[in-house]
């Protein structure tokens, strides 16, 4: 591992990632939630600084992501992006006011100041340097929304940039908390509920029943099965931990009495696949064993039926190759060589299939995301400032 001692920023500098943080931070903009009200803070800061952006509605009207590009219209420009919404602060044991940045040390205190408003605060802090630098290549901004609820915006927002813009852009940084760290690898994420209808009788007519919970229960054991059949046969990616896609059962519901068969059963099942496994095979597998299993049951009853929903749609994984120009810049702006992988979903996988190569690299810490008093280190964010002016510098040679 290679590092860049880093210096310390102005005192105004930093002061104005902390202002803006602060701004940020009091928007409790949950995932699935409209968001209209911290996209309007940050279009008036844009306009301040007479930064032209563009909005992407979602089809309800009621959320926006935003894109804007600093400097000529050419190739090869780097986008930096992030999402705006939260997770939920209910039932945590938070110690200050999650909505209300709060300094204590060097660490400040807020529900998004590390996942991920952080790395917007800092990108919107560098806009007047961006616009001070003599950029020969851009600087875009892309702020999603509804990450937090399956990467939902993800898709949108980068295919706004791509068709947008007559240039094409060289790359995408994702500024979810890496420790600034580079990341060129991500596991994907499906979540499903899938329902087994049975028939509903006496218990003791188990045999000439369809009960919804025992078949459910055949399903889930297919699942683990499967995700150990994958393990055996070496579908595994030591980067990642753990090394395999993973399947889970998370919720299960069925049944109203221990005495009556069960006609319905319920549960939530998602997968984390490496990026060797095909989220489609897997989801193509599970519904061949259902068939098998509905073409059985329903010669004892013809009703039965097994049916699935997804939460959201697939967030691609991301494996970016190291010889991508990308992986060089973000080693070079972050001072760091030591690439490596996460485990969580994030829009990265989504830039890189709408043909922009992506890598992860963010200030704070994942361990401090999705939990009370959640918290971002002021040195990172000065870290996060000083990558950008790099990226400045880099953009103007």
């Amino acid at each position: 591992m290679t590092t860049t001692k880093p210096h310390r920023l102005s005192q105004q500098r930093s002061s104005n990632v902390t202002e803006i943080l602060t701004q940020l931070v009091a928007f409790p903009v949950l995932g699935g939630e409209g968001n209209h009200a911290i996209a309007n803070w940050i279009k008036a800061y844009l306009d301040e600084y007479g930064v032209a952006y563009q909005t992407v509605p979602d089809e309800t009207g009621t959320k926006e992501a935003i894109h804007c590009r600093i400097g000529p219209a050419v190739d090869g420009g780097i986008i930096l992006s992030g999402h705006m919404d939260v997770v939920p602060v209910v039932g945590q044991p938070w110690d200050t006011d999650p909505f209300e940045l709060t300094l204590k040390g060097d660490k400040l205190y807020g529900r998004g100041s590390c996942d991920m408003k952080g790395f917007l605060a800092c990108c919107l802090a560098s806009v007047p340097l961006l616009l001070r630098s003599r950029l020969k290549k851009p600087v875009y901004f892309a702020f999603s929304f509804d990450e937090e609820i399956g990467c939902m915006a993800g898709d949108l927002t980068a295919e706004a940039i791509r068709d947008f813009y007559d240039e094409k852009p060289g790359g995408a940084i994702i500024g979810e908390p890496t420790m600034l760290q580079p990341m060129v690898g991500q596991k994907g994420i499906m979540v499903y509920t899938t329902t087994v209808h049975g028939s509903q009788g006496h218990s003791s007519r188990v045999k000439q029943e369809v009960d919804a919970i025992h078949e459910a229960a055949r399903l889930i054991v297919w699942l683990e099965d499967k995700m150990d059949a994958l393990i055996a046969a070496g579908r595994t990616d030591d980067r990642f931990h753990p090394n395999h896609t993973s399947i889970h059962v998370g919720t299960i519901k069925g049944g109203s009495a221990f005495n009556i068969i069960a006609n319905e059963c319920s549960f939530d099942w998602d997968f984390r696949n490496i990026p060797m496994d095909d989220a489609q095979a897997i989801i193509d597998d599970f519904q061949a064993y259902c068939a098998e299993r509905i073409e059985l049951r329903r010669k004892t009853f013809p009703g039965f039926n097994i049916t699935h929903s997804a939460m959201h749609p697939p967030v691609p994984p991301l494996d970016t190759a190291e010889d991508e120009p990308i992986v060089d810049l973000i080693k070079k702006i972050s001072g760091r060589t030591d690439v490596s992988t996460v485990a969580y979903a994030a829009e990265a996988g989504q830039f890189s299939n709408a043909g922009f190569p992506a890598v992860i690299c963010g200030p704070g810490d994942i361990a401090q995301a999705h939990r009370a008093n959640e918290f971002c280190a002021v040195e990172q964010l000065e870290g996060c400032m000083e990558m950008i002016e790099r990226l400045a510098t880099f953009s103007s040679l």
